[in-house]
């Protein structure tokens, strides 16, 4: 197939012009997926120019279906958002969905490194806000090759970058050795901003790209359940949870949030989309520890702890008054306790049978055993809220995805995703 080579001319969104060249093939390929689409990488020669590929928003937007996507999407957090990155970290404790029955539902129902059974949450928001799913991994990018080129700087040009790690903390502490914590993730972006920039050969154009984007963190469930299974381990009552020790976990929590907010404002982050810890109590992994299968609520009142925190920290960050704001900073903070409140109060309505049990697992509630290959699979993935003991399943993700971009008022604050990629 014969190829051209042309300059491309960027100003988008009233950026400052970004000038690159870029050698295509002819043929009119039109991505239906962000898999198509990164494929289509190997279609492209880049010119000696500049090593910058540039797949069209307006094509990728178009593909999604929806309304056209910010310039990239940006993502930090834990196995929620995760769509692969533990798939390239080494070491037997690292927790990993590239095995069945992970990805049952996904297109060619194979395990992608998603701690779900298809799509995730990350990936459902993604497609609200007009991408056609998540971005993908950072790890995966660096050892990918275009022509002599890697895939990191133009991917995180065009669509994006997911930093996300299965069993990733706010805590540098959580799951150490075993996963990239959220300050290791910030550190990452910087990295991929500073290639960006020696690629564009502006740091205006880019942090001009970075302040419309879109950056998603979902983090703290990890932190919150370290911490308690250390409580309980020390025979200490639910009331301890809500002590002096928990004032004083909550202090460190806030603090290293603050500290990677912080870290991203100053790398052009202007835009943040925020999502709070759900019910830590009613997850399956913790209503097993009890007898009846009842709801911890315990871990339920701290993460509503932490939960409080977190919107006052925002807040406080956001407003053009406090002396420690950050100039320019919108932000909209999800509540998906709130959420999975009032889904479980009436799971029916939201579609579902079961709430309390894992669809992949084993032992009672499913949560005894792992999702594996010689696990027990429910029939109908479709009517369970959780997939496996922690993570919710392909429809809950979706559900989830949906109230937080533009659902009922109640579950976004101040303004909703949709909103927040929209503002002037």
């Amino acid at each position: 197939m014969p190829y051209c080579c042309e300059p491309y001319h960027i100003n988008k969104h009233r950026q400052p012009e970004i000038n690159i060249h870029i050698c295509h093939f002819r043929g009119g390929l039109q991505p239906t997926d962000l898999q198509q689409a990164l494929a289509m990488a190997e279609h492209f020669v880049l010119c000696p120019v500049m090593a910058v590929l540039l797949l069209s928003m307006d094509v990728l937007g178009a593909a999604a279906g929806v309304f056209k996507p910010p310039p990239a999407m940006y993502v930090f957090g834990d196995s929620t958002l995760d769509v692969g990155n533990n798939n390239y970290l080494p070491g037997a404790g690292v927790p990993r969905a590239n095995r069945p029955y992970y990805g049952v539902d996904f297109p060619g129902g194979l395990p992608t490194g998603r701690f779900s059974n298809g799509y995730n949450t990350a990936d459902f928001i993604a497609k609200c806000i007009g991408f056609v799913s998540s971005p993908p991994p950072y790890l995966s990018l660096l050892g990918a090759a275009s022509c002599g080129g890697g895939l990191l700087v133009p991917t995180a040009l065009t669509i994006g970058v997911s930093y996300a790690s299965g069993g990733a903390g706010i805590l540098d502490s959580t799951n150490a050795g075993n996963t990239i914590p959220l300050s290791k993730q910030v550190q990452y972006f910087n990295a991929t901003r500073s290639e960006m920039i020696a690629a564009a050969g502006s740091s205006d154009a880019v942090d001009a790209l970075i302040n419309r984007s879109f950056v998603l963190i979902l983090v703290g469930g990890n932190d919150l359940s370290a911490f308690a299974n250390a409580e309980r381990a020390r025979n200490r009552s639910g009331a301890d949870l809500e002590s002096h020790d928990a004032a004083a976990f909550y202090g460190g929590l806030v603090s290293n949030y603050s500290a990677a907010i912080r870290g991203l404002h100053a790398l052009g982050v202007r835009r943040l989309a925020v999502v709070n810890v759900g019910l830590a109590g009613c997850l399956p992994v913790a209503r097993v520890l009890d007898a009846t299968g009842a709801c911890a609520e315990d871990r339920n009142r701290l993460a509503a702890g932490f939960n409080a925190a977190l919107r006052s920290l925002l807040a406080g960050l956001a407003s053009p008054s406090s002396r420690s704001g950050l100039p320019g900073l919108s932000y909209s903070l999800a509540d998906s306790l709130g959420l999975m409140a009032d889904t479980f109060a009436h799971p029916l309505a939201s579609g579902f049978t079961d709430v309390a049990n894992a669809c992949c697992g084993g032992g009672r509630l499913g949560a005894e055993a792992p999702c594996a290959p010689n696990a027990t699979l429910c029939a109908d993935r479709g009517l369970y809220y959780f997939w496996d003991s922690v993570h919710p399943s392909e429809r809950a993700a979706a559900l989830r995805a949906q109230a937080f971009c533009d659902g009922p008022a109640q579950y976004t604050t101040p303004i909703n995703f949709k909103q927040l990629v929209h503002m002037a």
